[in-house]
C-alpha cells in the first residue's frame, strides 16, 4: 500500500490534501492510490448543492457547516469554481467565503477548477470525494459552479440533490423548464426575506404539481436565509427525510450502484479519447482525416474506422479507397 493511502485512511489532513493534489496534477500513483482508497469508501452522505449564480449556494453551504458542526459531524466541502478560458486560472472564491472553518479540525475545505469540463464539476470531483470518504469524513457537502439548464453532473454523485433559488432570479419560468430542476431531491428558497419568495415557492409547487404528482418522493421546498444562518435546522431535517426515505424504497443502494456504472463508462470514454489524441498526434490517422479533410470520405465512417482500430490495438490503418 502507497504511504498515501495510509495517511489517508489514518485520517491525516495533509495527506488527504496531498492526495488530492496528486488527482489534480495526474501523478503517476494517481490510479494505483484510488484503487487502494477505494474499498474503504462508501459511508460518507453525498449532498449536492447547484443551482445558479447568484442564489448564494456558497453562503447556503458556509451556514450549513456551522449547523452541522454544532450537531457533532465532521465535514468535507469540495466546492468547484469556473476555470477562465482565457488564463486557465479559477478564483476559487468559496476558500474566501468559508475561511471561518479554515481552523476547524473538523472541516475539509476544497476548491477545485472546472478546468474546462461541462456539467458543473471538475473532471476530478468524484475521485476528491472518494479521498475525502476513505478521510473520515461524516457528511461530504458537493457545490458546482453557477449552472444553467444542463449542467447535471452532480446527480452523478450526490445521494441527495439541493437546488438552490432565490426570490427575484428571473423568469422561474425559463428554470422550470431546465434539466436541472428536474434532478431536485430538495429545492432551498434562499435570501427567502427578499419580496417574491411567497410568489417563487408557488411557482415551484405548481411545477412539482405537474412534473412528479405521481414520483414517491415529492421534493419539499425549505426557505433559507444563509447570511442570518436561518432554516438550517429545517433544510437538514429535509435532507434526513430523504436520506431515510432512499434507504427504506432501496434507492440508495440503486443510485450508488448507478453511479459506479456511469463512472467505469466515463472513465473508459476518456481513456479512449485520450488513446485517440495521442494516435492522431503521432500521425497515425494521417491519411484517414486527409482523406475527409479532401472530401473522399464522409467524416462517419472514417470515425468507425479509427474506433475499431483502436479497439483492435492496431494504429495506422491503411487507407481505404
Amino acid at each position: 500500500m502507497l504511504e498515501i493511502t495510509k495517511r489517508v485512511l489514518a485520517g491525516d489532513v495533509r495527506g488527504a490534501a496531498r492526495a488530492i493534489t496528486c488527482i489534480e496534477q495526474d501523478y503517476p500513483e494517481r490510479m494505483q492510490m484510488l484503487r487502494e482508497i477505494f474499498p474503504h469508501t462508501g459511508r460518507a452522505k453525498l449532498i449536492g448543492i447547484t443551482g445558479t449564480p447568484g442564489a448564494g449556494k456558497s453562503s447556503l453551504v458556509d451556514a450549513l457547516v456551522y449547523f452541522l458542526r454544532a450537531e457533532g459531524l465532521s465535514l468535507g466541502i469540495v466546492a468547484v469554481d469556473p476555470t477562465s478560458p482565457f488564463t486557465g486560472g479559477a478564483l476559487l472564491g468559496d476558500r474566501v467565503r468559508m475561511q471561518n472553518h479554515a481552523l476547524d479540525p473538523g472541516v475539509f475545505i476544497r476548491s477545485m477548477g472546472t478546468r474546462g469540463s461541462l456539467g458543473g464539476l471538475s473532471r476530478n470531483t468524484k475521485d476528491a470525494v472518494r479521498v475525502l470518504d476513505a478521510y473520515g469524513c461524516d457528511v461530504i457537502l458537493i457545490e458546482t459552479v453557477g449552472v444553467g439548464q444542463s449542467e447535471l453532473d452532480v446527480m452523478n454523485i450526490a445521494d441527495s440533490t439541493i437546488v438552490v433559488l432565490n426570490p427575484g432570479g428571473g423568469d422561474s419560468v425559463q428554470a422550470f423548464k431546465a434539466g436541472i430542476m428536474e434532478i431536485a431531491d430538495l429545492f432551498v428558497i434562499n435570501k427567502a426575506d427578499l419580496p417574491g419568495t411567497d410568489k417563487l415557492q408557488v411557482e415551484v409547487e405548481q411545477m412539482l404539481d405537474l412534473a412528479k404528482h405521481d414520483a414517491p418522493w415529492r421534493p419539499p421546498v425549505v426557505r433559507t436565509i444563509s447570511t442570518k444562518q436561518q432554516g438550517m435546522a429545517d433544510l437538514w431535517a429535509a435532507v434526513e427525510r430523504h436520506q431515510q426515505f432512499l434507504h427504506e424504497s432501496g434507492d440508495w443502494e440503486r443510485r450508488r450502484a448507478a453511479h459506479l456504472r456511469e463512472e467505469v463508462l466515463e472513465i473508459v470514454s476518456h481513456n479512449v479519447y485520450q488513446q485517440m489524441l495521442q494516435a492522431a498526434q503521432e500521425g497515425c490517422f494521417a491519411d484517414q482525416l486527409a482523406d475527409v479533410e479532401e472530401r473522399r470520405r464522409d467524416p462517419y465512417s472514417t470515425a468507425e474506422l479509427i474506433a475499431e482500430t483502436l479497439f483492435r490495438g492496431e494504429k495506422g490503418a491503411p487507407r481505404d479507397k
